[in-house]
């Protein structure tokens, strides 16, 4: 499945890096070795549901084994050749299908059963004859989200974890900041049934119709599952919940859990991974929640990945190309990390301090280390909105200055929710997505662009940016997305970071505020995609703000309502000022690595 063109599908998960897209297969395993195989293992849950298992042991084996397991709602099949890699490399490994999929007894409701159920398959592989009572999981997105579900229910035979590319409900599924995006029902579709609907999931077309059939209709978002052909009540509990409450607070650790970790940990994320915000949540709340010997244990690689690179990585992301050092070999590592954490043998070597994140750009391609990555960067810098009310368009822009402004006129845009052109754009999708300017080229009256001076020097951005700005507005609700760009010497581009927001979350995503028209509000975009790239001598930063309008995502047609329930009968066409004088100085603050 291709990622689309928009601009802010980097937090979005490319749509291709949400839970579920694809299963990334290991490299060429090493000489083969002979195994032995238990086929339909049926493992006891506690209220008498039977999950199915496939275990892959390694022969001859002379004494019982650590043992190695993924928890799939994605059919176990298709994790067999990480299944023989493992099993080949002195572990026993065992692929078990989620409940209510592949072989599995009982009902899928998804991220809703997972921690208890994996407590008991735990607990039973630890029994096992072949088992030495040592037990881990692997696995990335879903599979990385029941890691650290399981977790929290502290079975007492789990050594260690490694989540790579952990979705976490509530953050980054199945919305991020509380805008759901169109895939669900594509994901919703896959995970249908007991088997993987492969050849659907991936008929691009196929959904790319069915989404502009809602954008162009102005159908309320909530009539999507039916539009595309399966109603589906899972989706639709999805968007009765549609902050993190606690039916999504119940899926994931707490701060007492965290608090009570103390099995080693290894996280892996990518720059351009969409479940990147869950991956980092989870170790985020870990190094605040967590005791300090807990938090010690527990180890994070951020490298210049997509969501299926966490686990095969690639050269080539979205249009970028990169260094060879980003080419790790991840069954190794994670093989590695098993043998020092459950077979005494020596830390992995690529792990020389607690964070490792690698460095994109000219000049650059290559691993650094930090003990925290509050410790990455070294300096804050300040960049200023300034305008003189007419940065309408790349080629009519603002400026970022490191002067604070004095008075100033504010810029002003239109967003008509009715306005179907954007989408026309979205047709077909782009190849490379994180280079490709088309958004930027084309916002059609509805936003803002601001671009700095040239860069003197190379300089390194590693980490959170955050944006604030001030903004008042007509209409009770809209949502805005920021994006921000490097421009290269030669004019092109590669975009670092974007997040979105909905206006009545703007002071917390678990409380909606409705914006008083005309009222002068402080927005604080600080849940950015974590990045890290060294910006070329000679380039300039463009910063793009707009209010989002795309075939992929939940359209806000700006009248106050349940957003999921409005059609184009509730659309209020939004003006938007944005300030940016000494009264409300709107800036962008910049991570530095000196």
């Amino acid at each position: 499945m291709k990622p689309k063109r928009v601009c802010w599908l980097v937090v979005l998960g490319l749509l291709l890096a949400l839970p579920g897209t694809g299963w990334p297969q290991a490299p060429a395993a090493p000489e083969p070795k002979d195994i032995d195989l238990i086929w339909a293992v049926k493992i006891p849950m506690r209220d008498g549901v039977k999950l199915n298992g496939t275990v892959y042991k390694p022969k001859p084996k002379a004494e019982p084994l650590p043992v190695v397991f993924t928890f799939t709602p994605y059919i176990s099949d298709t994790y067999h050749e990480r299944a023989m890699y493992f099993s080949r490399n002195g572990y026993v490994f065992v692929l078990v299908d989620v409940r209510g999929r592949g072989n599995s007894e009982g009902k899928f409701e998804p991220f809703v059963n997972e921690g208890r159920d994996g407590y008991d398959v735990v607990e039973w592989l630890a029994k096992q004859p072949w088992s030495n009572g040592k037990v881990t999981m692997w696995g990335g997105s879903y599979a990385g989200f029941d890691q650290w579900t399981v977790v929290k229910e502290f079975p007492p035979h789990l050594a260690t974890v490694v989540p790579v590319a952990a979705a976490h409900p509530g953050v980054d599924f199945p919305f991020q900041n509380n805008i759901f995006t169109s895939y669900e029902t594509q994901w919703l579709t896959f995970t249908s049934g007991a088997t993987p609907q492969n050849n659907l999931f991936g008929e691009g077309s196929f959904w790319r119709q069915k989404f502009r059939e809602m954008y162009m209709a102005h159908a309320a978002f909530r009539e999507l599952d039916k539009l595309v052909g399966n109603p589906s009540p899972i989706f639709q509990k999805w968007l009765d919940h549609p902050i993190p409450d606690a039916y999504y607070d119940a899926m994931v650790p707490s701060k007492e859990d965290y608090n009570n970790f103390v099995v080693p940990i290894l996280s892996i994320t990518g720059h351009y991974d969409g479940d990147q915000p869950g991956a980092l949540e989870y170790y985020n709340r870990h190094m605040k929640y967590g005791s300090d010997s807990g938090a010690e244990k527990h180890f994070l690689i951020i490298g210049p990945w997509d969501h299926a690179g966490t686990r095969t990585p690639r050269r080539e992301v979205g249009g970028l190309r990169f260094g060879e050092a980003s080419m790790l070999d991840m069954s190794k590592l994670h093989k590695e990390w098993y043998d020092w954490t459950m077979k005494g043998g020596k830390k992995p070597d690529f792990l020389k301090k607690r964070v490792a994140y690698y460095v994109v750009g000219p000049g650059a391609e290559n691993w650094k280390y930090a003990d925290s990555l509050e410790a990455i960067a070294n300096e804050k810098r300040t960049l200023y909105l300034h305008s003189t009310g007419g940065a309408s368009d790349v080629f009519n822009s603002g400026a970022l200055r490191d002067e604070a402004p004095g008075e100033q006129k504010p810029d002003k845009w239109v967003y008509d929710p009715l306005d179907t052109r954007p989408g026309e754009l979205e047709m077909p999708p782009a190849a490379n997505y994180l280079t490709d300017q088309t958004d930027a080229m084309n916002l059609l009256g509805n936003g803002a662009v601001f671009h700095s001076a040239q860069f003197a020097e190379a300089t390194e951005i590693s980490g959170y940016v955050k944006l604030s700005v001030w903004i008042a507005m007509d209409v009770p609700d809209t949502d805005f997305t920021a994006a921000l760009h490097e421009i290269q010497p030669d004019g092109s581009s590669v975009q670092l970071t974007a997040q979105l927001m909905r206006a009545r979350y703007r002071e917390s995503l678990r409380e909606e505020k409705l914006a008083k028209p005309g009222e002068i509000n402080r927005y604080v975009f600080d849940k950015f995609m974590w990045f890290s790239r060294r910006i070329m001598k000679g380039s300039r930063l463009r910063l793009v703000i707009a209010c989002p309008n795309s075939i992929q995502i939940e359209k806000n047609y700006n009248s106050g309502g349940v957003v999921a329930n409005e059609t184009g009968k509730d659309a209020r066409t939004a003006h938007i000022t944005l300030y940016h004088d000494a009264k409300h100085p709107s800036a962008l603050e910049l991570p530095i690595v000196k």
